[in-house]
């Protein structure tokens, strides 16, 4: 005998049948529109398990034998150049989970690597201990007092009273360890977690329109969740009103658009879940706030819900460590239990079957097809950005300079100009004309891997961590700051020729005319950068750190970022190229603020004077500092070795995975925390050793007292033709004789000196010629590749030969290059000879 149907507001879920009938209409409709449909199990398990049963009834229609969508249940609407197709519909109050990925709580993201993903598990594993640690620790303070309020005084009574105490203070000792040991592992995650990776799911090896998480164990996934709901309840904060209330008095007025998302969570016992639900790409505000009106956790209904907290109806045996995978299950017994509670009279007004009545249903729009699956994500996203920066709603500053950053690459690639820009950035790439826009554009905006940026990586460089990172920071920078060609003689009021890429930046930030580029114009487009770069690292610092980085002329005019890469500047500057140096602190400006101990910070000090808040430092001046320190004579402390030894500690700092040790074992403590007795700051991953004169480490990290004190204030103003003045070195590749690279009026260098500073450069610049002639060498035999099948290629199509001019031109011109190589040729020969006598 069938069960009656239970009366009430709340909805019932409808059975699988209603779910198939379901996936035939959308697969239908789909294939007629011409757009991919989500995985057929997506649609039963996470769409259909969603809706109440008479809402799919109104869904469906037949036409010709077959089931579709009604045409008032569906629109298609345009994304850029991509088409979704979204299903219209209200689905039940407490059915969509918040989106990890909502661009209002993007600073609380870090980049996501694989040691951070394990860092979280360590930090799960240490918060586990630390509450038991602190149960027992309570545990044992209870037992001490008893001891304590225990009558008399015999022997036996003082030891144990002696014993509890003691027991107490050990307890007490590994509750202290413990929490050292947490706050260390968030000190490593740089107090963020790794932001959550989606991809487009697949059925039978194709793409869909879902999107699907990587797989993790079910401890991560409940962390990760509660630190995503938390971080947007904590934006949602800002709002003027109530929403939680609003809801409960008003209902929810407008439709938020959801998307199928697969949750892959792996249990203790080893077995895995695959949970589809409805993810929220807008709305993610109201969606929390709906399940905390429900009193649903969002943990719960994409790990499993407990069955304690929707028990079966009386008269059945329930097994308390159940957990209920199924939606419709979760969502009946929810219904069901409100239903049963708003019936009886003495149910009060604050419960949830009350609060929650007109929000039993919500309307909504689902994502149930798109041309193009595996840029969904993507399109996902610009709509949650460009809902969000034309809405009302409090804005956090980093999160919409963040959302504007991806507005502005968005643009690039809708002009068709984003590879153009970054192969004119970047003239030396292995292969510019090979990028995937699509993965440079999550490269850029931190949503993916920096592996799409591999060729943008001059021939011949090994590809890593940090050179990816610089490529990124580069590219960056030529997207927010673009060149602008030469202005024309002709003088005009206003400029008009302001290159291909100046007016994207214009049009996307709503700037003024090129003519009426001020400070206030170059300081909003240079938190518009920091923001930006700052995805790119794990420890995010103040991106206010960077303001002064670039002024007027490098809004105006572009960046004139020196194309070398990271490994000639490195040879560069250890050659004694001082240009190479000033350009290499350029590219470590941000691993200078994004370190775990920043090394340069906004704005500090006083501007009255010395004695109230400290030297006033300005980023801009620490900065200055380190570039004049590589040629200063007025910092005995600062050597090149140094400097080098330094550049590469932070320019590969980001991708360490263990904390720095000593050479010879002994603990390391932060350099401006060497007169403390105890409370120091833990030691973590990413922290830099301080070196020597000579280069090698000490035993203090580089922090800011570190630098402040080797590159002090005064280094970055020296007096012209002072005390201060600095000596230029030649430049790598010029035969300019040292001794005339003196200063003014200064003694000259003594020989001695000038002998062991060529010597130490030598072997650098012996490595940049080798380099130089290793990519000529390659150059011309890609030339040669490329004139082999030209010559193949006219000879098979029988066309008729070049002009003879043309011929002749492009022969004068290699002439003249095999004259200056058979030249170069005599010069190494020389060279050789004089190794000998060095």
């Amino acid at each position: 005998m069938v069960a009656k149907r239970p009366d009430g507001i709340f909805p019932r879920i409808g059975t699988d049948t209603y779910g198939r009938n379901l996936a035939d209409a959308i697969e239908n409709t789909s294939a007629e529109l011409g757009v991919v449909p989500p995985p057929r199990q997506a649609i039963i398990e996470g769409l259909a398990t969603a809706l109440p049963d008479t809402e799919i009834k109104g869904l469906i229609a037949s036409r010709s034998g077959k089931k579709v969508l009604k045409p008032s249940a569906f629109r298609l609407v345009q994304a850029g150049e991509e088409q979704v197709l979204l299903l219209m519909c209200d689905v039940h109050g407490a059915a969509v989970v918040p989106w990890d990925l909502n661009d209002r709580t993007v600073s609380c993201w870090s980049p996501p690597v694989a040691e951070a993903s394990q860092r979280v598990k360590d930090l799960i594993a240490a918060e586990l201990a630390l509450n038991e640690a602190r149960k027992t620790a309570k545990t044992a303070e209870k037992e001490r007092e008893s001891c304590r309020r225990a009558a008399g005084n015999d022997t036996y009574a003082a030891q144990a009273l002696a014993a509890a105490a003691q027991k107490h203070e050990d307890a007490d000792r590994r509750v202290g360890e413990l929490d050292g040991e947490r706050q260390a592992l968030l000190t490593a995650l740089g107090g963020r977690r790794p932001r959550p990776v989606v991809r487009a799911a697949e059925e039978d090896g194709e793409p869909k329109a879902a999107l699907a998480l990587a797989e993790q164990p079910y401890d991560v996934a409940v962390h990760m969740q509660r630190y995503a709901a938390e971080n947007l309840e904590r934006a949602g904060k800002t709002r003027g009103y109530d929403l939680a209330e609003s809801l409960v008095d008003a209902g929810q007025l407008s439709k938020g658009m959801n998307v199928l998302q697969q949750w892959q969570i792996t249990r203790p016992d080893g077995t895995v879940s695959k949970l589809w639900r409805l993810a929220a790409v807008t709305g993610n505000n109201r969606a929390l706030a709906r399940l905390n009106i429900f009193r649903v956790r969002p943990e719960h209904l994409v790990t499993g819900m407990p069955q304690s907290l929707l028990p079966m109806p009386k008269g059945k045996k329930a097994d308390p460590e159940l957990l209920l995978l199924s939606q419709r299950e979760i969502l009946n017994r929810l219904s069901d239990r409100l239903n049963e509670a708003i019936a009886k009279p003495e149910t009060e007004a604050t419960d949830p079957s009350v609060r929650a009545g007109k929000i039993a249903t919500v309307s909504a729009e689902i994502v149930i097809g798109c041309t193009k699956p595996a840029a969904l994500e993507h399109v996902l996203r610009t709509l949650n950005v460009n809902d969000h920066l034309r809405g009302i709603q409090p804005y956090d500053e980093d999160a919409r300079l963040i959302a504007l950053f991806a507005t502005l690459v968005d643009a690039y690639a809708r002009e068709s100009l984003l590879a153009d820009a970054l192969a004119e950035a970047f003239p030396d790439a292995r292969g510019a004309d090979l990028l995937d826009l699509v993965g440079v554009r999550d490269a850029l905006t931190a949503n993916g891997p920096l592996d799409p940026l591999v060729p943008l990586v001059p021939a011949g460089d090994d590809v890593s961590p940090a050179v990816l990172r610089d490529i990124a920071v580069r590219a960056i920078t030529a997207l927010v700051f673009p060149e602008i060609p030469p202005e024309t003689p002709k003088r005009t009021n206003a400029r008009t020729d302001t290159g291909r890429f100046w007016p994207i930046v214009r049009g996307t930030l709503q700037e003024p005319a090129w003519s009426q580029t001020k400070a206030r114009t170059a300081e909003a487009r240079t938190r518009l950068w920091s923001a930006a770069i700052a995805q790119l690292f794990l420890h995010r610092g103040n991106i206010l750190s960077a303001l002064g980085f670039f002024g007027v002329p490098e809004t105006a005019k572009g960046a004139g970022q020196d194309p070398r890469s990271l490994k000639v500047l490195l040879l560069g500057a250890e050659a004694g190229d001082a240009t190479a140096w000033a350009a290499l602190v350029q590219r470590m400006a941000p691993a200078l603020i994004h370190a775990p101990q920043p090394f340069i910070t906004a704005g500090q000090g006083s501007e009255a004077g010395d004695s109230r808040k400290g030297v006033r430092r300005t980023p801009k001046s620490a900065l200055a500092a380190l570039t004049l320190a590589y040629t200063a004579t007025s910092a005995p402390g600062v050597s090149r070795a140094l400097l080098l030894a330094f550049a590469k500690a932070v320019l590969e700092h980001p991708d360490a995975t263990q904390p720095p040790k000593a050479e010879d074992g002994k603990p390391l403590i932060c350099y401006g925390e060497r007169h403390w007795v105890e409370g120091w700051t833990p030691i973590t991953a990413g922290m830099v050793i301080a070196p020597d004169t000579e280069g090698r480490p000490t035993h203090y990290v580089a922090d800011k007292a570190w630098f402040d004190e080797t590159f002090p204030v005064e280094l970055g103003h020296p007096a012209p033709g002072g005390p201060g003045s600095t000596t230029t070195s030649p430049t790598a590749g010029t035969s300019t004789n040292p001794t005339a690279a003196t200063v003014q009026g200064a003694p000259p260098a003594d020989p001695h000196d000038q002998l062991a500073a060529l010597r130490r450069e030598l072997p650098a610049r012996v490595e940049l010629v080798e380099g130089g002639y290793q990519q000529a060498v390659d150059s011309a035999h890609n030339l040669l590749m490329d004139f082999e099948e030209a010559h193949r290629l006219r000879v098979q199509l029988g066309e008729d030969a070049l002009p003879a001019e043309q011929r002749i031109e492009w022969m004068e011109k290699l002439a003249k290059v095999r004259a200056a190589a058979q030249a170069s040729v005599t010069t190494l020969e020389q060279v050789e000879a004089l190794i000998l006598q060095v």
